[in-house]
Order: C-alpha cells, then structure tokens, then sequence
C-alpha cells in the first residue's frame, strides 16, 4: 500500500484528495497537514511513500516545502496539485522532483491516471535492484501516454467510444437519443446508453428529458459547450 501525506491548508480541499485518493487501488491517505511545518514533523514522526502537495498555503509555501525536503535528503516522491499555472512555478516543482503537477481545477481522470502512472514506477522501483533500457522505456511510454490521453472508465473502450463519437458528431447540434445513435452507429441500443451516459458524467455531452404526449420521458442528450475539446482527452 502506498502511504500518502496530503499537503493541504484548506480542509474540504484536503477531504476531496483524500476522497479521490480512496477511489484508486493501491493508495491510503495515511496523514494530513496544513503547512510546511506540520509536513515536516510528520515526516520526521513516520514514512511516507508519497506527498499530494498544494503551493499556495497560508502560512507557508509548497514549493519551499519541497525544496527542503530536498535539502534533507529525504526520499519521498512528490505530485503537486496547485492552481499555480505560471511556468515559473511549474518549472521549479519539476526541477525539484515533482513526478507530476496538477492544476486545480481538475477532473479525476487525470488525478486517477497520475496515481495509476506513480503505482507503477513505484512497483518497477520496488521490485528489482537495477532496470534495463527496454523497462526505462517503457516506463517513459506509459507516462508519455497518460499525458496525452485520459482514462476510460472499466468497460468502455477508445474503439467503441470512437464510433460513438462519430456518431454523435453526425446528429450535428439536434438532440440525439441513445436509439438515434443505434441507428447510426449500428451499436445497440443499450451500449449506446451506457456510453452517452459516460460521455454525460465526463462533460462532453448534455442530457434531457423530453417528455412526449404519453410514456415514459426519453433521455435525449447534446453536445455540450466545451465537449469538442473534452471528448479529445478520451479518443
């Protein structure tokens, strides 16, 4: 189990990382701390594999934070995750040894495919003394790949959710029903509804209910405003 110290000032922040952090295997939010100094303390009091660590805090600041922990020499990895977009910042927590940066506001694909990238460096770390060029590579594929494109959720796949994005797109800006894409798609009915309602839960389309004269309202869906350059994280 990978043991995390979240370093967090805010603490409904700190409980959202730590409620993400539950929902990747692998990972335990194992303590919490809302500055510099309370961080380092517990580093001092037990070991921590790694640090989701925020830059802008009240009384202190991440980055100094991580270059003490350099200067200690203390081995522990480190994910920033930060509203800081200024290339300086991000420049310094990378020159530093941050494995990873996340700017805040960010949506849980790329934080579980930032812990998913980490669990597996750490088990090819862990598991032998030394690695051969071959294993390097591939280590550097996968996070080349976890850069440029989003996680899927468990049962969908880049080929499938491809066709029904083709699909979608040819609806144009009509509101479209899991049957219409069916029709066009020639994926059936229900694996189109599971796949527009996933595409719904990532942002990429919309989704209403339209109520007709008699039955049951029928969910019909649109593209929403920014799901055109969503939808590119995904396929």
């Amino acid at each position: 189990m990978i043991k995390v110290l979240i370093v967090e000032d805010d603490p409904m922040v700190s409980e959202m990382n730590k409620f993400y952090l539950e929902q990747v295997e692998g990972f335990r939010a194992q303590g919490w701390a809302s500055s510099a100094a309370e961080a380092l303390e517990q580093l001092e009091e037990q070991p921590y594999d790694l640090i989701l660590l925020d830059i802008y805090m009240k009384d202190s600041n991440g980055l100094e934070l991580l270059a003490e922990i350099r200067h200690r020499g203390i081995k522990i990895d480190v994910i920033v995750i930060s509203a800081a977009s200024d290339k300086e910042s991000i420049r310094e927590a990378l020159q530093n040894g941050a494995v990873d940066y996340l700017i805040k506001p960010f949506e849980f694909p790329r934080f579980r495919a930032a812990l998913n990238g980490y669990r597996e460096q750490n088990k090819l770390f862990r598991s032998q003394e030394r690695l051969n060029q071959s294993e390097l590579d591939r280590l550097s594929r996968f996070k080349q790949e976890r850069m440029t494109s989003q996680e899927l959720a468990k049962g969908f796949t880049r080929q499938t959710l491809q066709t029904i994005w083709r699909a979608v797109e040819a609806c144009g800006t009509e509101l479209f029903s899991a049957e219409d894409i069916s029709a066009v798609s020639g994926i059936s009915r229900v694996s189109a509804g599971k796949y527009l309602i996933g595409l719904t839960e990532m942002g990429v389309l919309e989704m209403d209910l339209v109520y007709g004269s008699i039955g049951r309202p029928v969910q019909k869906y649109r593209i929403a405003p920014n799901g055109k350059g969503l939808i590119t994280k995904y396929i």
